[in-house]
């Protein structure tokens, strides 16, 4: 004899949502639009791909940069301000990324 909880369904009629089935749904409940499933071309994933691998690079600049300049002091206010700027640096370097990505859809898109 089997078990209603052994069935992948809630109830008769309602199926297990996925994680992102659920998270759609909180976005819709907070008036937030789902994110685009329009699909791009190779040519645009080449693009994104190579805006990812710069902003790589950069950020393992950055970080090559940042440890170099915290072995060279030992002042905790001058090691906080470094700190302070790499963290904002790397920010930058994201949402330059973010907004690149974004470009590129569009431009993709029409």
């Amino acid at each position: 004899m089997s078990d209603s909880s052994d069935s992948p369904t809630r109830g008769a009629e309602r199926p297990l949502k996925s994680a992102y089935e659920k998270a759609l749904e909180r976005l819709a409940a907070q008036g937030i639009a789902p994110p685009d499933t329009a699909s791009i071309s190779d040519s645009g994933r080449e693009a994104v791909a190579e805006a990812r691998r710069k902003a790589d690079a950069k950020r393992a600049e950055l970080e090559i940069l940042h440890r170099r300049e915290l072995d060279a002091t030992h002042d905790t206010a001058e090691r906080e301000r470094l700190e302070k700027e790499y963290v904002e640096e790397r920010r930058r370097i994201d949402e330059r990324l973010e907004r690149e990505i974004e470009r590129l859809r569009r431009d993709e898109a029409g």
